[in-house]
């Protein structure tokens, strides 16, 4: 009877995992996305030209055109180069948009006889309706 009394009995041990460090880790991964995720940019980097009279642009517009500094272009995300000319790029993207409308975004140091060639093809391409994104003119405090 002295050997039963030695042995430990099963309903002593505690199997449940301890959750407390997990819940840790998680709550500094969350604060650590909510600060980063704003400061990731979408699309091409670009410094775009400043103007008062702005309007809100959609949050998703379906069609993008990127004209950086160098004279690089994107069409939503996408490089034109010989393989993909602009206009069939331009064409491509028009007729899958449900919205027919191309927002431009061209970086403020950028040639304008650069632009008005782009406008050109944009017009051969279909393309009736442009939007120009800007940063908006911070406002001077009296």
């Amino acid at each position: 009877m002295g050997i039963k009394a030695l042995k430990k009995k099963k309903e002593d041990v505690n199997a449940e995992p301890n959750v407390v460090p997990l819940c840790d880790v998680l709550l500094v991964l969350l604060i650590i996305f909510m600060v980063v995720t704003p400061l990731v940019q979408q699309g091409v980097d670009l410094k775009l030209p400043v103007a008062s009279n702005t309007i809100e642009m959609p949050d998703n517009p379906e069609v993008i055109l990127y004209i950086k500094k160098d004279g690089s272009l994107f069409v939503n995300d996408q490089i034109v180069d010989e393989r993909n000319p602009l206009q069939i790029l331009l064409e491509d993207a028009m007729m899958q948009a449900a919205d027919k409308k191309l927002y431009l975004k061209a970086d403020q140091d950028l040639n304008f006889g650069k632009i008005v060639d782009i406008i050109g093809t944009m017009k051969n391409a279909g393309v009736e309706d442009i939007g120009i994104i800007t940063d908006k003119k911070a406002e001077a405090i009296r």
